[in-house]
């Protein structure tokens, strides 16, 4: 198996370090409900996990929550409620929307202002090291004082240095050190510490957990492109600096950005579709099958038109997994076994989702034929659903039904009406209604006996 890694810019044969799979995910920061962003990062996390699995390994995952930050502070106040009781609310909600996808529960879910001791511990010890700084209740980390600073984003200091902002009264010895714990300001959250009352920091918090859950040296650090910079850039050199222990992971997984109609999805644009939003219009296996039918480190396009293509595409796999058995009335059978050893090297070559959902689809398409002409399905079956469900995720029921009722209303309306514009001879008409028809995935056959259809393509 191998996974590219954004440290070395490199595809690489992965095996853990022993025979546990030790692999760390940025959560979310719960001040407003997730959206369909977090469920594009998450849903990569889970197939990568689920495939872990899948080829024998122990894994042993930690997802953190970041329930102490700016953000959450500046919208309790709005909300009139406190930072506690919102980042409850939020993450309450996350739990039953990752359910709703189908994403296995992380082994460990620590929340920032849980682990405050550790945090501290690994403060002081940074201090100690001569790696940070006490300034005026906060502390800075010094990060010239790490000589390989930049080396996960590929920057140099000196140019990162060119555009750093120091905000007024923040005194650092350097425009770059960043903040470790923050000094208390009136009315928020505080924790006593040898500095003073304050805060912990955005980035040591993921290194506090990921070394008191992990252990030193992680497997797999993962997390959105966006967080490359500074997030886990200041993970490593302040986990690197307190431990002395090189790499602080051995591999950097980071899945892209999603567009939401060619824009990027961002809380600053305002352009944010909530996952109940989406579940509310589409079934959970739409959502995975159109964040898995691009590869996880490119972009995802999430809109309606591509929402309702996944939605067709997802009930053609459950009716092929799914459909009643009938009896075989032919000799030979469908033996799933090339497109198993497919599936697994596409999975294989970092998480080549599209191109194993293709098997999976080339798999269905052999299951309708071979099952059409009597013959005996059953492992191709069984084949179907197990890639399908354990690896990828995908329910394989649920709200197939329906979407087919809906779709078959529809693409007979429209069959309906290009017999119509045939019979007035209005060809130019029928063709393009021909055209929508084949647009929904549908296959259509004139014959003398009238127009007849079938969801997907042509055998």
């Amino acid at each position: 198996m191998k996974l590219s890694d954004t440290l070395t810019g490199e595809k690489r044969d992965f095996v853990p370090a022993d025979g546990t799979v030790r692999m760390y995910v940025c959560g979310i920061t719960p001040y407003a409900s997730a959206h369909v962003g977090h469920a594009m990062s998450y849903i990569v996390f889970d197939v990568l996990h689920r495939y872990l699995e899948f080829k024998g390994y122990d894994v042993r995952y930690v997802q953190n929550f970041t329930d102490i930050e700016d953000k959450l502070i500046a919208r309790a106040a709005a909300e009139s409620t406190t930072v506690e009781e919102l980042a409850e609310k939020h993450i309450a909600e996350y739990f039953e929307d990752m359910a709703a996808l189908n994403v296995l529960e992380a082994d460990v879910y620590p929340r920032a202002t849980q682990e405050i001791p550790k945090i501290l511990e690994v403060i002081s010890g940074l201090i100690e090291k001569g790696y940070a700084y006490p300034s005026s209740g906060d502390v800075y980390f010094r990060v010239r004082n790490s000589p390989a600073y930049g080396k996960l984003s590929h920057r140099s200091l000196d140019a990162m240095r060119a555009g750093a902002r120091v905000e007024p009264g923040v005194e650092k010895e350097y425009p770059m050190d960043f903040a470790l714990w923050k000094a208390a300001k009136p009315g928020e959250p505080s924790w006593d510490s040898p500095w003073g009352a304050g805060r912990p920091g955005w980035h040591i918090e993921c290194s506090a957990m990921a070394l008191r859950y992990l252990g030193d040296t992680i497997d797999i650090h993962g997390g959105g492109q966006d967080l490359v910079f500074p997030h886990h850039e200041n993970e490593i050199a302040q986990s690197e600096a307190f431990s002395g222990a090189e790499p602080f992971a051995r591999f950097w997984v980071h899945n892209g950005l999603l567009h939401l109609d060619a824009e990027k999805m961002s809380k600053s644009l305002g352009n944010l579709v909530t996952i109940r939003d989406a579940l509310a219009k589409y079934s959970s296996d739409a959502i995975r099958v159109s964040v898995l039918n691009a590869h996880y480190r490119g972009p995802g396009y999430y809109s309606d038109e591509a929402l309702a293509g996944a939605e067709r595409a997802a009930a053609r796999l459950s009716q092929a997994a799914i459909a009643p058995a009938a009896v075989p009335v032919s000799s030979g059978r469908l033996d799933p076994s090339a497109h198993r050893e497919r599936f697994i090297a596409a999975m294989d070559d970092d998480l080549n989702t599209p191109q194993a959902l293709a098997v999976l689809f080339d798999l269905a398409r052999d299951i309708n034929r071979d099952a059409e002409a009597g013959r005996d399905v059953a492992a191709a079956r069984s084949t179907l659903l197990e890639l399908g469900r354990e690896v990828l995720g995908l329910t394989l029921e649920g709200r197939a039904a329906a979407v087919d009722d809906e779709l078959a209303a529809r693409v007979q309306a429209l069959v309906d009406r290009r017999s119509e514009l045939r019979a007035a001879k209005q060809f130019a008409e029928a063709d393009a209604v021909r055209g929508e028809i084949e647009g929904l995935g549908v296959t259509l056959t004139d014959s003398a006996e009238g127009t007849t259809w079938k969801l997907g393509s042509p055998s």
